[in-house]
């Protein structure tokens, strides 16, 4: 291996106590900085994006892949608002979460400090440059970046503006490290750095995520695929389903938290498919339905098992009729990906035993899984949403971005009497 990724980690790494000894205030003003530089350079940013997407295009990106990787003046301010946000939030690091006196009058303390340098590795969405920066600096945290090829200019022209801000504050640009060069070996030799990486984040399609789950000789959190369900209960008002399903699925298709399968109960499907399809069908949807779908709803293609394991990111929606809850339950358990499961329902019981017997990230009732977003849920921008069951489960702000450790206060205390020295 070339040993460039582990140079950028070597120094990265160095510039952690310059980070994690900041003050709160200092942090925050760093990244405000920060946000006010993307607002300044919008131009040069979204000309080099511009660069990226003509590109992209001609290599085929899929619309899907194309709609995360574009950049545009509302899209800008929006990663400038959000690194706002993440400045205002409360300082997680030194926050006591735990106090206890013991019998032998031992304080014992559980504090939140860094976990060190992260690894962000990710696809097409150049927003994640900004907003890992960002909340890794909150959190005390460096950060090594490792971006898409497709969104290399893009990528750079952010980074640019946060070294800016760096420097203005008299700190490393390391604290901020992008791997420019694109090729996959840089990849490989970054997920052998045990030594210095303390966290790599992986964040895009199913085929990164495997691949960096399998060659990972470092802690993964993976952000893997989003099949997210959408359950209409016998007990739902059915104009807010349709709401949902519109806004979950048509809203925004190639993103993780758009619905990917929409199971209906069988008491209320004969009256809410058909409007579902008229609606659905306006908007460019294929629907894909099984036996009993495809009798109340023509118009639907025949669906087959791998239709519901499916993450489409496109106008394509898998459609099950089942006979209650507990049936809904079970597909959602055999198919999901554990992201986000949605359920409308006016029936509090059902609420309640649909969200006890989901084990997704997320569960919403009477709301759009679009919703799932760290934006959405208060934590000014998300580094990923997590669905491995280690450390953080759901989208990652910057407290998950911390780690708590063991600070005891004593007044001498030894765990032994007998074995102090008696002089005299």
């Amino acid at each position: 291996m070339s040993g460039y990724v582990r140079q950028l980690a070597e120094r990265a790494r160095e510039a952690g106590p310059a980070i994690a000894t900041l003050d709160g205030p200092a942090r925050r003003r760093l990244i405000e900085r920060m946000a006010t530089h993307l607002r300044r350079d919008s131009v040069d940013i979204i000309a080099a994006n511009i660069e990226d997407m003509t590109r992209g295009r001609d290599a085929g990106l899929s619309d899907a892949v194309l709609d995360r990787l574009r950049l545009d003046d509302t899209r800008v301010s929006a990663i400038a608002d959000a690194l706002d946000e993440v400045a205002a939030q409360a300082d997680p690091l030194g926050e006591v979460t735990r106090r206890e006196t013991r019998p032998n009058g031992v304080v014992v303390e559980r504090v939140r400090i860094p976990l060190g340098l992260i690894a962000m590795i990710y696809e097409a969405r150049p927003n994640v440059t900004a907003e890992a920066a960002a909340l890794c600096l909150k959190a005390g945290n460096t950060v090594l970046l490792r971006g898409g090829s497709e969104a290399r200019a893009s990528n750079a022209a952010i980074a640019g503006c946060l070294h800016a801000a760096l420097r203005e504050e008299g700190l490393p640009e390391a604290a901020v490290s992008l791997v420019s060069d694109p090729a996959r070996e840089h990849v490989l030799e970054l997920l052998q750095l045990a030594d210095l990486i303390d966290l790599a984040i992986p964040r895009g399609g199913e085929g990164l995520i495997r691949f960096v789950a399998e060659h990972a000789r470092v802690p993964v959190i993976k952000h893997y695929k989003g099949v997210c369900h959408l359950y209409v209960d016998r007990a739902a008002d059915l104009d807010t389903a349709l709401d949902l399903l519109v806004d979950g699925k048509a809203s925004r298709p190639g993103v993780c938290n758009a619905l990917e399968t929409l199971l209906v109960h069988r008491d209320v499907a004969g009256e809410f498919l058909p409007r579902a399809m008229q609606r659905l069908l306006a908007r460019g949807v294929e629907v894909r339905g099984c036996e009993r779908t495809r009798a109340i709803a023509p118009q639907a293609k025949v669906a087959d098992e791998v239709d519901y394991a499916a993450e489409y990111l496109d106008l394509i929606l898998a459609v099950r009729v089942v006979d209650d809850l507990a049936q809904a339950l079970a597909h959602i358990a055999r198919h999901g990906s554990d992201h986000t499961e949605v359920i409308v329902t006016a029936d509090a019981a059902a609420a309640e035993a649909f969200v006890r017997g989901t084990r997704s990230a997320a569960v919403m009732v009477n709301a759009s899984s679009r919703f799932n977003d760290g934006g959405q849920l208060g934590l000014g921008a998300e580094i990923g949403i997590s669905t491995t069951r280690l450390h953080a489960y759901g989208p990652m702000g910057a407290e998950s971005l911390t780690i708590e450790r063991f600070v005891v206060r004593g007044e001498g205390q030894v765990r032994h009497p007998e074995s102090r020295e008696r002089l005299g």
